[in-house]
């Protein structure tokens, strides 16, 4: 994939972007899964019509999660 044609800003992005691209890396993680589409459409409409963010979603999945499987 070719570059955009670099801008002053463009250029400022992609030095930040090394700059801090560790940092990132240490702090953030990404969920790399897929679902059904069926199930996608189902759940991102739920949380639009309820203003829940995917993030919300997991972290509240979680929190259930671990109430049901207690030791």
């Amino acid at each position: 994939m070719e570059r955009k044609a670099s801008t002053p800003m463009r250029e400022n992005r992609r030095r930040y972007e090394e700059k801090h691209k560790e940092e990132r890396k240490a702090a953030n993680k990404i969920f790399g899964t897929s679902i059904s589409r069926k199930d996608y459409e189902e759940i991102d409409e739920f949380l639009k019509a309820h203003d829940i963010s995917k993030v919300d979603l997991i972290y509240a999945g979680y929190e259930a999660l671990k109430r049901s499987v207690k030791k």
